[in-house]
């Protein structure tokens, strides 16, 4: 499959890009008329026809952001023309339902190549599951070390969730209490980001957590954004309905995750360079995979120096990397749902709190790959990141400039 642009290639575009003092960029030249040959693909219809219309642009004439839009779109029309290929007997609107259980698999792999790039599925196995024992290991040392020796990973975590210390109280004072802390989490991972990003747009900065309305809680709403913009403030809007599920322990992964380092410099960045929707489409992993990222970086900075903290983090690791898992187990493996349920009851012990296991059980079989994209996004982002300050700076850069890209597994 196409490869990503060189990175002199994104490089030489990318100090412009985030420092952009606008959001949107209009493209010009060649970009523009790679703009109007997307907007002009049919919706539907053979993917070797909308690969044809793409051919001629020559990349080394694009901008960065015009460059990835070729790159992935192109990239992801190729997966689109091997499904149909394929898979041709296969009803087109229900796809992955429709086709065989002997079929499922070859799908599966498919739908991920489709959703992240090019990536085999017993190699991302193999990642996830690395990376699944490491944590396992790291989340036992340190569960020992709070006074949690005994039992599965699981049944410790869900001591600590029940552990009325670390809980806030279900009134007002409770949920002001929990943004207070976010945001005191926030200011330090705010005075961090200049020594991981050479460059970000200032207003990337201008973000805190903020209570929704009691009306917004009871509605059931889930946790949202609002994206910061020269002259206007970001902010995330924190779902503390359920406020007893979120002990304070879980709470400054959220922060790195959600706002700094996080969704709050890259989705800002991403606006500027305007990619088009059909890039969106094929580079679904990218953000989330992003934002755990993020959630590391924030650990390689300090954040979670404190036991609880490093705690909460590595609870969300396991969140994702186990979902990425029994994605692959239950669309490859035949893992019945009731048997995933239980082994991520044994590696997490307690959801996290946007995503009960039954919900998002029942998500990962509807939406196979997902998951797993998502997780192997954020995994093929830190393996690449170097581990030297300055060359990390380069490195978040090149990733960040031009907006999402496809990614594979080094």
């Amino acid at each position: 499959m196409t490869a990503l642009p060189s990175r002199r290639a994104v490089a030489a575009g990318a100090a412009v890009l985030l420092a952009m003092p606008r959001l949107a960029v209009a493209a010009t030249g060649d970009g523009a008329r790679l703009r109007a040959a997307l907007d002009a693909l049919p919706k539907g219809g053979d993917p070797a026809a909308k690969l044809a219309a793409l051919r001629g642009f020559d990349p080394t004439r694009l901008s960065v952001s015009s460059r990835l839009d070729l790159f992935a779109i192109r990239d992801g029309l190729m997966v689109d023309s091997e499904i149909m290929r394929r898979f041709a007997g296969v009803d087109p609107v229900k796809g992955y339902a429709s086709a065989s259980a002997a079929d499922r698999p070859a799908y599966f792999a498919l739908l991920l190549q489709r959703r992240l790039g090019a990536v085999d599925v017993p190699s991302a196995r193999r990642r996830l599951a690395a990376e699944r024992d490491l944590l396992l290991h790291r989340a036992d040392l340190m569960l020992r070390r709070v006074g949690q020796g005994k039992g599965t990973t699981g049944a410790r975590f869900t001591a600590m969730f029940a552990d009325e210390r670390w809980l806030y109280s279900d009134d007002d004072a409770g949920r002001d209490r929990a943004v207070a802390d976010m945001n005191r989490a926030l200011a330090a991972r705010r005075t961090q980001v200049p020594q991981a990003f050479a460059a970000v747009p200032p207003w990337c900065l201008d973000v805190r957590a903020i209570r929704m309305s009691r009306t917004e809680e009871l509605a059931g709403k889930a946790g949202y954004r609002a994206l910061p913009a020269p002259g206007k403030s970001g902010a995330y809007y924190v779902d503390l309905k359920d406020i007893r599920r979120r002990p304070s322990w879980t709470l400054p992964s959220v922060v790195a995750h959600e706002l700094l380092p996080g969704h709050m410099i890259q989705l800002p960045i991403e606006a500027a360079a305007d990619p088009h929707p059909l890039r969106l489409e094929y580079t679904p992993a990218f953000a989330e995979g992003w934002g755990v990222y993020a959630e590391q970086l924030a650990a390689a900075e300090g954040a979670f120096a404190d036991p609880m903290a490093e705690l909460g983090h590595l609870h969300w690791l396991l969140f994702r990397v186990g979902r990425g898992l029994v994605d692959i187990a239950i669309h490859c493996d035949g893992w019945s749902v009731e048997r995933a349920r239980a082994q991520l009851v044994e590696w997490q012990g307690e959801p996290v709190y946007f995503a009960p296991f039954d919900t998002d059980l029942a998500r990962i079989v509807a939406e196979p790959a997902s998951r797993a994209a998502e997780a192997l996004a954020w995994l093929a982002i830190a393996d690449r990141a170097p581990r030297a300050v300055n060359a990390r700076k380069a490195f978040h850069r090149d990733m960040l400039a031009g907006g999402r890209k496809r990614l594979t597994l080094p």
